[in-house]
């Protein structure tokens, strides 16, 4: 497929208008109102403009600070013209005899950030104005035209001959949050790599921009580890198959990062770690019956020099190998009963003065690893279990909720806000949790900032996440299970809150949505009965 792409000769001027946030219900799902997440502020209108595919481009502005070369906005005209013309191949595109006028649609970005990856504070907003034979995207950085692209591809449409339009549209677009994340479990069951690259594309579809690899757990230890081999070896499910080599890992950063993704590592400890003992001996608490071994193995041991010397390496090479600059630590669901048998760490316990609470041991250790991972200039995310036990860790640790029904963690919300901390809401978003019916509404009507606290405390709400933890998901049901019901929480992440409080107004959209979503090849599963024009190819 040939991609033309043009540099306007026309100087790059601002458009200066102010959007009402106006809803046009009445001119249906081929305005902005089919757009998901819904933008931030919009004008549309029933004028429409054909598009061909043989006389459509992308082209860069001539103001533009990024220009052809740039490897984020030239892979993703590409990506997008596929997107946009699903039907067009230029095996059936030459027969067709063009008399319509060209259309462009040109990207202007302030910032050349083409090579760099996707950071917590980087500008997604974007500007886009589409006029006859023209669209003009506008933003502060090429992440920010990624979002642009994907909003003006949701726009497009067919008309019942197979011709493609698009309607006379401005917007002005920004998230609401910073962090709208999706977490992969790969440890419970292995997920090739193909599947992860796949959620990715799914992920941008919905503006998700973080991907929070759960990468090991007790049950394998799949990341391939230059420096201990042996964790991945011994505690895969298979030493060959059902590992992520360190070229799979930098391939899925790759992918990512094209689509304005970060990749959060987690290497949860030192509870859920069974997997890592298989391949590091003397990692592991080992349990007592009494007075002699039982044979079982607990949590990471908290009081062996060699602990902390083996994480050290191992976060040397995480923080490396994956550029982000957070990393998530963990820190939850530690079982202290193996502690409690074993009399090295008992003995411990009273020569550190911590009598028989064993928070305080478990805080030694997590404060020991946040010190670890900050001497690597990397940020920390833990659970909120960290919090709860009133562990001492640096200012800019983000605590992550993930226990109890809204009342639970809206007070939980509260506490950490006003103890000055930063947070991730994943508490309402475990969606490995499936039940019979429309659940998706439960997931588009939680409030993220509503609990008692003043505006600075809301503002510490950084964002939330849509967890799919893997105890009953591979790659055969992970698409059906997580979309489009993650998208419910991606429009809550992006959108006002008060244009998107209505499930009801949502349905027809997201019903929409998810059309969209199978015509690209994602299998996600219905809202209720009805169907799609264009059903689902891969069966």
């Amino acid at each position: 497929m040939n991609i033309m792409f043009a540099v306007s000769s026309g100087r790059y001027t601002r458009a200066n208008f102010i959007l009402p946030l106006l809803i046009i219900i009445q001119l249906g799902l081929h305005t902005v109102e089919g757009v998901w997440p819904l933008p931030q502020a919009f004008t549309s209108s029933t004028e429409r403009y054909p598009l061909n595919p043989q006389a459509f481009y992308f082209g860069y502005g001539k103001q533009s600070a990024a220009q052809q070369g740039c490897s984020v906005l030239d892979t993703a005209f590409k990506r997008y013209f596929s997107l946009i013309f699903p039907d067009y191949s230029s095996a059936n595109g030459v027969l067709r005899f063009s008399v319509d006028k060209p259309f462009l649609v040109e990207v202007s970005v302030d910032q050349d950030d083409c090579e760099s990856y996707p950071q917590e504070d980087s500008s997604e907003k974007y500007n886009l104005s589409v006029c006859e034979g023209k669209a003009s995207l506008k933003a502060e950085t090429v992440w920010g035209a990624v979002r642009g692209l994907e909003t003006f591809s949701q726009m497009v449409y067919q008309d019942d001959f197979g011709s493609y339009f698009v309607n006379k549209t401005e917007i002005e677009d920004f998230p609401r949050f910073q962090f709208r994340g999706i977490l992969l479990d790969t440890s419970r069951h292995y997920l090739p790599v193909q599947a992860i690259l796949k959620t990715l594309d799914a992920m941008a579809y919905s503006k998700f921009n973080v991907f929070h690899w759960h990468i090991v757990d007790d049950p394998s230890f799949p990341y391939q580890s230059s420096t201990f081999p042996d964790l991945s070896s011994k505690g895969a499910f298979h030493p060959m198959t059902h590992i992520y080599t360190q070229s799979d890992v930098r391939r899925v950063i790759s992918y990512a990062r094209l689509q304005g993704i970060r990749v959060l590592p987690e290497f949860d400890s030192p509870g859920h770690t069974k997997s890592w003992g298989k391949g590091q001996s003397d990692l592991l608490t080992p349990c007592y019956r009494g007075s002699t071994p039982s044979g079982t193995f607990g949590p990471v041991n908290p009081v062996l020099p060699s602990t902390y010397q083996f994480m050290e390496k191992l976060f040397k090479e995480v923080s490396s190998v994956f550029p982000d600059s957070y990393i998530h630590l963990g820190g939850d669901e530690v079982n202290f009963s193996c502690w409690k048998s074993n009399p090295d760490v008992r003995a411990f316990m009273q020569k550190m003065g911590f009598g028989a609470d064993f928070t305080k041991l478990e805080a030694f250790y997590i404060e020991n690893i946040v010190n670890i991972t900050s001497a690597l200039n990397k940020t920390s995310i833990v659970w909120q279990d960290v919090f709860d036990y009133h562990e001492k860790i640096p200012e800019d640790t983000v605590l992550h909720i993930w226990k109890g029904l809204p009342e639970v963690y809206q007070t939980e919300l509260s506490r950490i806000t006003k103890a000055g901390k930063r947070v991730l809401l994943a508490a309402p978003w475990y969606i490995n949790h499936i039940s019979y019916g429309q659940d998706w509404r439960n997931y588009y009507t939680v409030q993220p900032q509503n609990f008692s606290g003043t505006e600075e405390q809301k503002k510490l709400v950084i964002g939330g996440e849509v967890c799919m933890w893997g105890e009953y998901v591979d790659a055969t049901n992970l698409n059906p299970r997580l979309w489009p019901r993650a998208s419910a929480a991606a429009e809550r992440l992006w959108s006002d809150e008060k244009q998107t409080s209505s499930v009801d107004s949502a349905f027809p959209r997201l019903q929409d949505f998810r059309c969209k979503l199978v015509r690209r090849g994602i299998q996600a599963e219905p809202l209720y009965v009805g169907h799609c024009k264009h059903e689902y190819q891969g069966v």
